[in-house]
């Protein structure tokens, strides 16, 4: 069985001596908090309120993620719940973008070795693949008007 793209429900989860089920209640975009909060030992609040920015989730590497604009920061992301705050900037919660079949994108990377598994949205200003776009002809050059 080849190794499933990773979610935030499955890369956030308890510390050992907890329950594995500890955190179930949690919301995926959430559980980034639980574990920042565990593994840096202070209390860490999410914030309240949304914001405009909307960011588009890629797989790097196996993992769904979203990059923060304001610091550069990023985390493992969820298609169940596309929301995205970032625990370092504390920027508030931005909806992500994900791929309309998301299921069809990550079994179009099964094939290849989960460190090898990168896929970026068509329309993600970011994405090194992304088409340029095109130059607007400028006309005849030099001839009178």
């Amino acid at each position: 069985m080849p190794i499933a793209v990773v979610r935030a429900e499955t890369f956030y989860l308890p510390p050992s001596q907890l329950p594995p089920d500890a955190w179930a209640d949690v919301p995926a975009a959430e559980l980034v908090w639980k574990w920042m909060e565990y593994r840096t030992g202070r209390r860490l609040i999410p914030p309240e309120g949304t914001v405009d920015d909307t960011y588009y989730a890629r797989i790097n590497q196996n993992r769904w993620i979203a990059d923060c604009s304001s610091c550069g920061s990023a985390q493992v992301v969820s298609p169940s719940d596309p929301r995205y705050a970032c625990t370092e900037c504390q920027w508030g919660w931005c909806t992500l973008t994900f791929p309309e079949d998301v299921d069809a994108v990550e079994a179009a990377l099964l094939p290849l070795k989960p460190g090898f598994r990168n896929w970026w949205h068509p329309d993600d200003p970011n994405n090194p693949n992304r088409p340029p776009e095109p130059t607007p002809d400028p006309g005849p050059m030099g001839e009178p008007t």
